[in-house]
């Protein structure tokens, strides 16, 4: 039995088209999870307390704390501190404040990454106001806490171990943004 051409190619067709329509779908996943197991464009890491390294390597860095507001939101947004030094390995806690400035009740939602993108993958966060809402009142302050360590394996990498200052970068957008 042989296939007719005229009827073959139709068939061809359809399955590339559902093939391509297939990973269209899987896209955003997939490199969702890149980003996560890669570090890839800064992405950090999340951890449990029973990820905690054993170890603190004698070796310093500066880290900044850089925290921004989408235009549409009326936040003030600021650490208690801008820059911290962190040894790998150490579990540090900063605070962060969060104030609505405007005159009605607002929702944001916080994201972040690390500059240089190649430390994301050392940046391992044990508790984070990050990627969940929240809403405040007009008037309203809050406080969020970070808790996070470096990965001992940084002073290893040879992309990272001659670079002694991280930024990791916060950022508040409306959660109607993410509604869109």
């Amino acid at each position: 039995m042989t296939l007719n051409k005229n009827k073959l190619t139709p068939v061809a067709l359809v399955g590339i088209f559902l093939l391509m329509l297939g990973l269209s779908f899987a896209a955003v996943p997939l490199y969702d999870l890149f980003c996560r197991v890669t570090g890839f464009g800064g992405t950090t890491q999340v951890a449990k307390n029973k990820d905690i390294p054993k170890i603190v390597v004698n070796q310093i860095y500066k880290l900044r704390l850089d925290t921004n507001v989408g235009s549409n939101l009326d936040w003030k947004f600021y650490p208690e501190t801008n820059t911290i030094e962190l040894k790998p390995g150490e579990v540090k806690n900063v605070i962060f404040y969060v104030e609505n400035t405007g005159s009605v009740e607002s929702s944001g939602v916080a994201s972040f990454n690390a500059s240089p993108p190649t430390f994301g993958i050392y940046v391992n966060k044990i508790g984070c106001f990050c990627f969940e809402k929240q809403t405040l009142k007009a008037g309203e302050k809050q406080e969020y806490l970070l808790t996070f360590f470096m990965d001992p394996k940084v002073v290893d990498d040879n992309k990272t171990k001659n670079v002694k200052d991280v930024t990791l970068s916060y950022t508040f957008f409306s959660s109607e943004y993410y509604k869109k």
